[in-house]
């Protein structure tokens, strides 16, 4: 535990060093958030609907912060350390690969955490924004999405063998979650055929769930989303143990 705390006080300085999380993963959400707020309003999500497009929307906002740092921050971060022979000078220490990762986990939940915090202190304040659902079912929801998604990414930065492939296959999984899983272009908005290809993608499923807690809808074969989350966690978080690359 000793050798935790210091490794996550000394890894938290040096990613508050940097600008990217801030940028990414703060003020990226707040902006769409806003952009959202300014064009929509308090419209509604769509003819008929008893709550707002805004409303509709906060779910799937609240997740860019979780894409932000754990499928793109987290590997290029473990990658780099690997090619700047740092994972090596660990490997011959007591560190093992589950404190390296679960040290950047826990970082990057802290942006993802302060990002959800930020993005609804603003919803509430300036846009009229209220959560209709339940917010222990909504955290409950986010804090499942982030974990699925932040193990994509240990996976990645601990198997990649240098930031260059990381950084590549961190793009692959990334931008397209990013922008077709409907947390950045909302999913509604979608032509049938992408909505489509949009369900294959493992973040799509979660922002349906963050959707529907924080509205208190019901969620169409709940069980289908919560099993693939499960299984996405539990495989990727396996495998970037078992064959974790420390040079």
């Amino acid at each position: 535990m000793r050798a935790f705390r210091t490794m996550l006080k000394t890894e938290l300085k040096l990613s508050l060093r940097g600008m990217d999380m801030f940028i990414f993963a703060i003020c990226m959400p707040v902006v769409v958030l806003v952009l959202l707020g300014i064009i929509y309003g308090n419209k509604p999500a769509f003819e008929g609907a008893d709550y707002t497009f805004l409303e509709q929307s906060f779910g799937a906002v609240s997740t860019i912060a979780i894409c932000a740092g754990g499928v793109m921050g987290l590997p290029l971060v473990v990658s780099e350390y690997r090619n700047r022979k740092i994972l090596k000078r660990f490997k011959v220490t007591p560190v093992s690969p589950m404190l390296i990762l679960g040290v950047q986990v826990t970082i990057y939940s802290l942006y993802s955490l302060i990002s959800l915090t930020l993005i609804t202190i603003i919803a509430t304040i300036f846009l009229d924004f209220a959560l209709t659902g339940s917010a222990l079912l909504f955290i409950a929801t986010f804090l499942l999405v982030m974990i699925s998604m932040f193990s994509i990414g240990m996976m990645v930065g601990g198997i990649a063998p240098n930031v260059k492939i990381a950084s590549i296959i961190a793009s692959i999984l990334y931008f397209p979650m990013l922008i077709f899983s409907g947390a950045t272009l909302p999913y509604e908005v979608m032509p049938k055929m992408l909505q489509s290809i949009a369900d294959f993608l493992p973040l799509t499923q979660g922002i349906k769930l963050l959707k529907a807690t924080s509205l208190g809808l019901p969620v169409d074969n709940i069980i289908f989303p919560l099993i693939l989350m499960a299984v996405i966690t539990l495989v990727c978080s396996v495998i970037s143990i078992k064959y974790f690359k420390w040079e």
